[in-house]
C-alpha cells in the first residue's frame, strides 16, 4: 500500500512519520509529474489553505487530484485540508478542489492564540481522541450524504462523506495513530480505487 501526501506546503512530513510508523509506504506530490504514479490513498495536510490552493492551481495538480478523489480516491484532509476539499468556504465565492460538499468557516476559532487542545472529543468508530486545532476551520453545514464523525461545543469537526474524511484538527500532531489507522483499514484497504 502506498499513500500519496501532498507536500507543496504544511504538516506533510508529520503525515509522513505516521503512515511510516504504520508501516505504509509514502509518495510526495509536490509536481503534476508525480500524479502519474501509482498510489492508493491521498492526505491532504494542514498548513495554508490559501497557499496551498494557489500552488495547487500553478502546478497544475488540481484539476488531476479532484479528478481522482471524483473517481473514487480514498482522502484523508486535515484542518487546511478540509477547506481545499470544501465545495464552499464561508465568505469566498471560489472553492479550491470541492468534491466536499459541505460549508467551512476558516479560521473559525480565531487566528494562532484561538488554537487549543481538545483532550475528550469524541470520534465515532473510533472513541476518544485528543484533537489539537491551530488556527482551525470547522464545518459550518453538510449536505445529504455527508456522515458527522465529530463534533467539539456543537461545532462540526469531523466527517466523512464517501471516499473523503476531513477533519478540521491535527490528527498527525498527538501521537494517537488511530485517525490513520481508519482511513488505511476502513477507506484505504477496504475500497481500492
Amino acid at each position: 500500500m502506498k499513500i500519496a501526501v501532498l507536500a507543496v506546503q504544511g504538516a506533510f512530513e508529520e503525515h509522513e512519520k505516521v503512515l511510516h510508523k504504520l508501516g505504509t509506504e509514502t509518495l510526495q506530490l509536490r509536481k503534476s509529474s508525480d500524479l502519474d504514479n501509482d498510489f492508493d490513498g491521498l492526505i491532504l495536510p494542514g498548513g495554508e489553505s490559501t497557499v496551498q490552493g494557489k500552488l495547487l492551481q500553478e502546478l497544475g495538480m488540481m484539476a488531476a487530484i479532484h479528478d481522482r478523489i471524483m473517481n473514487g480516491l480514498p482522502v484523508l484532509a486535515t484542518c487546511a485540508g478540509l477547506i481545499l476539499l470544501a465545495e464552499k468556504i464561508i465568505g469566498e465565492d471560489a472553492h479550491h478542489i470541492g468534491t466536499l460538499p459541505v460549508t467551512v468557516k476558516r479560521n473559525a476559532y480565531g487566528r494562532q492564540l484561538g488554537s487549543f487542545h481538545y483532550e475528550s472529543g469524541f470520534f465515532q468508530g473510533i472513541g476518544t481522541f485528543p484533537m489539537e486545532f491551530i488556527r482551525a476551520p470547522y464545518i459550518e453545514n453538510i449536505s445529504d450524504g455527508v456522515e458527522i464523525l465529530a463534533t467539539v461545543e456543537g461545532h462540526i469537526v469531523g466527517v466523512q462523506y464517501q471516499n473523503q474524511l476531513a477533519v478540521a484538527f491535527h490528527p498527525e500532531l498527538g501521537g494517537d495513530r488511530r485517525i490513520h489507522m481508519y482511513f488505511l483499514e476502513q477507506m484505504v484497504t477496504k475500497n481500492p480505487c
